[in-house]
């Protein structure tokens, strides 16, 4: 519960290109800081429903909302459709604390995200 920000995350790409020169690693890394300008937050409400500022938890087109609920279960975390209650998008949490939350994806495990909590 409460609000998050996205401060890190990786992609199953970055693993693949397997980049050894830190140069190369350093433009990688502006390219992605460039990619979105306004802060990534998700918000986790009491009552199970979570928002988020742009698309954090899934970039598929089929799902088209900012607003939706969650499911946590002590060990994964699991957005689900508002409307159909289908899970859009499963999460493994690697660490939650008071502070920071680290969850990489269920089906692509090479996939993490790394929010730290905001007031």
């Amino acid at each position: 519960v409460g609000r998050w920000q996205l401060v890190n995350e990786s992609s199953c790409v970055d693993d693949e290109l397997g980049v050894e020169d830190d140069d190369m690693q350093n433009l990688i890394d502006d390219m992605k800081g460039r990619s979105n300008k306004s802060p990534q937050v998700i918000e986790f409400k009491d009552n199970s429903t979570a928002k988020e500022s742009t698309k954090i938890v899934s970039k598929r087109k089929s799902y088209n909302s900012n607003s939706f609920l969650y499911r946590f279960d002590g060990r994964g975390l699991y957005f689900l459709d508002k409307k159909s209650r289908t899970i859009i998008e499963g999460f493994t949490v690697e660490k939650l604390k008071s502070d920071s939350l680290i969850i990489s994806n269920s089906t692509r495990v090479c996939e993490t995200k790394i929010f730290v909590r905001i007031k």
